[in-house]
């Protein structure tokens, strides 16, 4: 990843994040289970921050290694898709077992917090 895609990709889902947020407070909150509309949260939270991490990869960018900056902003926006988007899932579709799915997308945004620390040490 470039530091210009991280810049678009952060910036699309913190917007992303923002619209969903809204939209699970105002319009899911009389079609699902409370506690569907909490996993919802979390999908939310966790797109918000991780998008707001693309962005912090690609400030950080000149003063990190290249190679591992960049896997830092893959894995970061991989987790946040697997992530975020398996909980959207399930709770829109009520499929729960796409909850086994979500721990890949967490482990991914750990490593991803590991590579931007790999990046910093390696500048």
């Amino acid at each position: 990843m470039t530091p210009r895609a991280l810049i678009l990709c952060g910036a699309l889902a913190l917007a992303l994040g923002v619209a969903t947020g809204a939209f699970g407070a105002h319009g899911l909150k009389r079609l699902v289970a409370p506690d569907l509309l909490e996993v919802w949260r979390t999908a939310a939270h966790y797109q918000l921050i991780h998008g707001a991490g693309l962005l912090l990869v690609a400030a950080l960018w000149p003063r990190l290694a290249p190679t591992p900056a960049a896997w830092a902003g893959g894995l970061m926006l991989a987790g946040l898709i697997v992530f975020s988007g398996s909980l959207y899932a399930l709770v829109l579709t009520g499929f729960r077992a796409l909850g086994a799915v979500t721990p890949i997308g967490g482990l991914l945004m750990i490593l991803s917090w590991l590579a931007l620390a790999w990046a910093a040490c390696k500048a």
